[in-house]
């Protein structure tokens, strides 16, 4: 009897237990469904929080750049002593009154007082003198000059002078920052720092020469604000090297930041020639009067692309090989030639005595290949 009685006893002991445990999972469901509905919400709403940020890569600075408060100031202060003034005295404009030019140049080699500048700035002159500041203005001598790159060479008597550093202008980006300095307008702007950058590589421009003859430049492009008086003056890295030589701008009403400077690689050559003989030795082909064959016209007339040459000079190089009025140049040394340009590169790559191969077309004759010994180019 006893043991019936705590067995029945257990047993309705473990119902209530039972649904207390059930309503106790229940009660805590729903508490956490309707938590969960009261918090999610705004917790899912809330943003997460930003992230530590990446610290930025540190700019790379030669050590010259230490302790300026930019490298522009850093550029400014090293180059801008190697960069003058020069007045080119160019006849007379009026009874008693010279007429004027100016315009600006690069110490390249102040053991021996070398500068140069552009060849439009001296071209004519009767008088040179170039001002080193304010105060120290000393007279320059031609020691060379070349019209077809717009290059010359002065020299003044003087040593120890500051020299500018010269960069490698094959190794220019677009985009990257550049350094203008010179004389906008003459010595009471001396030494004028403009910044800006590569806008473009390898630019062709056709200007006119102070003979009336257009040149052709292969040049640098910028924005770095470049203004009359600029010419001849330093375009700098930021690593405080020359890559380029000021030369021109586009002044058309309604253009601006288009400015131009000749790459101091293509120049480099031509200031030891200039500075070793006086003179710039090319090589000479003997055609003229080309004219550029355009994928339209080679479609149009059943011709290839190239350069139809319009001319060819007697007892010329070209004369002697055979080359003739007529004839289309398609390639030079197994390089394409689309346009003068791409001829005038080739050429200047070769030195007078040395021989080109030529593919050309002929009317009627079809393809041909000749050599050429080339001449040298008459000195202007």
């Amino acid at each position: 009897m006893t043991a019936v009685f705590k067995q029945g006893w257990k047993d309705r002991l473990k119902i209530p237990r039972l649904v207390t445990l059930l309503l106790l999972l229940f009660l805590s469901a729903l508490g956490g469904g309707l938590l969960g509905g009261l918090i999610g919400p705004r917790f899912y709403a809330k943003p997460l929080p930003p992230g530590t940020p990446t610290p930025p890569l540190p700019l790379a600075q030669p050590p010259y750049l230490a302790g300026e408060p930019s490298p522009v100031v850093a550029v400014a202060k090293q180059v801008g002593p190697t960069v003058v003034g020069i007045t080119a005295l160019t006849g007379r404009d009026l009874p008693n009154r010279e007429s004027v030019r100016q315009g600006s140049g690069i110490i390249f080699d102040g053991s021996n007082g070398y500068i140069v500048t552009n060849n439009h700035v001296i071209a004519g002159a009767s008088r040179i003198t170039v001002s080193l500041d304010r105060d120290q203005v000393l007279p320059a001598e031609v020691v060379g000059k070349d019209v077809r790159s717009d290059l010359a060479v002065l020299r003044v008597r003087a040593s120890n002078l500051p020299t500018a550093r010269l960069g490698d202008s094959s190794s220019l980006q677009v985009g990257e920052t550049v350094v203008a300095i010179g004389n906008p307008l003459g010595r009471e702007f001396a030494r004028s720092v403009t910044v800006g950058v590569i806008s473009a590589l390898n630019r062709e421009i056709t200007v006119g020469g102070q003979d009336g003859r257009q040149i052709t430049l292969r040049v640098l492009q910028t924005d770095a604000p470049i203004n009359p008086g600029n010419s001849g003056g330093a375009l700098v890295n930021m690593r405080g090297e020359v890559i380029g030589i000021n030369s021109v701008k586009i002044a058309t009403t309604g253009v601006e930041g288009m400015g131009f400077a000749i790459p101091i690689n293509d120049a480099r050559p031509i200031l030891e020639q200039l500075i070793r003989q006086g003179y710039v030795s090319r090589p000479f082909l003997g055609v003229y009067n080309l004219r550029e064959i355009t994928p339209e016209m080679a479609e149009w007339y059943n011709i290839p692309t190239g350069l139809f040459v319009g001319g060819v000079l007697p007892d010329s190089p070209a004369s002697k090989a055979g080359i003739r009025v007529e004839d289309i140049i398609t390639k030079i040394d197994g390089e394409q030639v689309l346009t003068y340009g791409d001829l005038d590169r080739a050429l200047a790559r070769k030195k007078p005595g040395e021989k080109v191969t030529l593919a050309l077309y002929r009317k009627l004759k079809g393809e041909l290949t000749i050599t050429v010994t080339l001449g040298e180019l008459p000195r202007e």
